[in-house]
């Protein structure tokens, strides 16, 4: 593939909009299926927990296979579980059923991430790391947009259909999930062929020759399973990455969750809560596509800080009672400020972790978000029964404050252009060759 061809991206981007938007599609079809089927509150947000909790326990078993290995395989079996979870979600009979099935489609997306996650860092120079993970990202949004909406568009309650209708969008999703499938092809750097005594190809940088053309030692990798957990996790950079990334995703699930409460309590209709939750996201796309000039403008350091912090005087300020207008501005720019979070995050983690064991930190990123989505709903539910509605988007400002102090303290500086190099003075330029001395005789032959 050409230098600079970047249609690999482009294929992933698309991949991952299709496995996000099956997933953003049958999580709330799962909870509908769940109350067609005699749940209640509690056990809902049970069903809702597994999907986020069986991967907590998998995410650096996989990080560390992914360091080791090839990263597409990963990705189909993402795909594959996805597509399981959903449409056998579809067929569950018992509530049970119906949380185990959710935990299989959770544990594909994660393996659909931390191969997809580790391909970008893979394929992405330093210089470019910022832009992929940008534009990597806006396939998570679109799958956001779209999947929530077709997930309602199928999905009916009336004359007691919601068992049937939500039965049909979880199949529905399991086929999207499918058509991410045909979009692999060509996303992994192929291995570079060098060719060997036998004539057969290795992979690129495991074996050597000598300057006499006899087959050298090879060259061993380094073994990732050799970097501890906790190194990676004292590593300047890596927690500060990790605890933005959980604190802007729980927001973004706290977000999705209690802004139809806000609605109810204030009286904005469904239609409208769905409207602004959409402009949510489109913002974040908007975001991610402006990523590198801002980056350029102001450094990734000092975006993350102000983005966190701006989303943290916006969380708080959701809780007031602002009209359907103000409220729409408010989440136009907590969005764009959100969009910030999560590819930056990896940018973090990737440049500050050892460079063998970069999937694993990917890992640990995606660890703490699971993490996130199992607290942070369970903490805003007591923190509203307690002091409100609003409270719960007061917590998620002082979360999102936290998370721009500990960026700015612990985040890893952006490198200082260093000076430009003095001129090299332009040599003089040669004279011309004298003439060789001639004998006394030639001078004589010459007149």
């Amino acid at each position: 593939m050409a230098a600079g061809d970047r249609r690999w991206l482009l294929r992933l981007v698309i991949a991952f909009a299709f496995s996000q938007a099956a997933v953003s599609m049958a999580r709330p079809a799962v909870s509908y299926r769940a109350l067609a089927l005699g749940a209640d509150e509690r056990a809902v947000g049970v069903i809702a927990g597994v999907y986020a909790l069986l991967p907590l326990f998998a995410a650096v078993p996989l990080g560390r296979r992914t360091d080791r290995g090839r990263c597409v395989p990963l990705l189909a079996v993402g795909a594959v579980l996805i597509g399981v979870g959903c449409g056998l979600s579809g067929t569950a009979g018992s509530l049970a059923a119906l949380a185990a099935w959710s935990g299989v489609m959770g544990l594909g997306h994660l393996c659909f991430v931390i191969g997809a996650q580790s391909i970008v860092a893979r394929r992405s120079s330093p210089a470019e790391q910022d832009r992929n993970f940008g534009h990597f990202t806006i396939g998570a949004s679109l799958g956001q947009l779209v999947g929530p909406v077709a997930a309602g568009l199928l999905v009916s309650g009336h004359d007691g259909a919601m068992g049937r209708t939500s039965a049909l969008a979880l199949v529905v999703s399991a086929g999207v999930a499918a058509v991410s499938l045909t979009c692999l092809r060509r996303i992994e750097a192929p291995l570079t062929p060098a060719a060997g005594p036998d004539g057969k190809g290795k992979r690129s940088g495991q074996g050597r020759q000598d300057g006499k053309g006899k087959p050298g030692r090879k060259s061993r990798p380094p073994r990732p399973g050799k970097v501890s957990v906790w190194r990676i996790l004292r590593t300047r950079g890596v927690p500060s990455g990790i605890f933005v990334s959980l604190a802007v995703l729980s927001a973004t699930d706290i977000l999705t969750a209690y802004l139809p409460v806000i609605g109810e309590d204030r009286g904005i209709s469904p239609t409208t809560i769905g409207v602004l939750l959409s402009l949510r996201a489109a913002a974040a796309i908007a975001c991610r596509l402006v990523m590198t000039p801002m980056i350029q403008r102001v450094g990734r350091t000092v975006l993350l800080t102000v983005s966190c912090l701006l989303g943290g005087l916006l969380c708080a300020g959701i809780a007031l009672p602002v009209p359907v207008w103000g409220l729409a501005l408010m989440l136009v720019a907590l969005g764009f400020c959100l969009g910030v979070g999560q590819p930056l995050s990896m940018t973090t983690v990737v440049r500050a972790a050892p460079e063998e064991a970069r999937s694993t930190a990917l890992a640990l990123r995606l660890t703490g978000n699971r993490l996130g989505q199992v607290a942070a709903p369970a903490s805003a539910g007591l923190v509203a029964g307690v002091a409100g509605t609003g409270a719960p988007f007061m917590m998620l400002g002082v979360l999102l404050l936290g998370a721009a102090g500990l960026g700015v303290r612990s985040t890893p500086r952006d490198p200082v252009p260093a000076p430009a190099a003095p001129a090299t003075p332009t040599p003089a330029p040669a004279k011309a060759l004298e003439e060789p001395p001639v004998s006394a005789q030639e001078r004589r032959d010459r007149r």
